[in-house]
């Protein structure tokens, strides 16, 4: 049964093999370079629904829609510059990979950081609590003798009577 299923397979693979083989892709504009300008400017850019990715990369709708603008905006005869101002003032800067350092944008730039140095001095005093709070604790009478057992290689279990 198996065999006979893996025969059909191969044989529709064979068949079909054209139907398998994908197709180049074609570009999305038909000038070559307004392509490249549009991958290098949206290459710097962050996709607004993924968050972690470029909007060159992203297959989210509105990143296909942003780059339609960007497409539109470089047919129109744009610089680089007045595209990434278009897109800042509509979207922030919040936008681009690399905003600009300014006061809007120093939570941006520098609170990750902060937020390291935060949770390493909040790991570093809880550490320190939990140090002295167990070298405080006296053992009881029980740890103590079991512990003075395990140092003269007895079994615990035995000394009991």
């Amino acid at each position: 049964m198996k065999r006979g299923l893996m025969i059909l397979l191969l044989a529709l693979a064979g068949v079909g093999g054209n139907l398998l083989h994908a197709g180049e892709a074609r570009p999305l504009a038909e000038d070559e370079l307004t392509e490249k300008r549009l991958i290098a400017i949206s290459s710097e850019l962050r996709c607004l629904v993924c968050q972690n990715e470029s909007l060159a990369g992203s297959h989210a709708e509105l990143a296909n829609d942003l780059r339609r603008e960007i497409r539109t905006l470089i047919n129109e005869g744009k610089s680089d510059n007045e595209i990434m101002e278009f897109m800042v003032s509509r979207y922030g800067d919040f936008v681009r990979y690399r905003p600009p350092l300014k006061g809007t944008t120093l939570l941006l730039w520098f609170g990750p950081g902060l937020l390291f140095v935060l949770g390493l001095a909040g790991l570093a005093r809880y550490l320190r609590r939990r140090d002295l709070a167990v070298r405080d604790t006296p053992l009881t009478a029980e740890e103590q003798r079991q512990a003075e057992l395990l140092l003269h290689d007895q079994d615990p279990s035995q000394g009991r009577s």
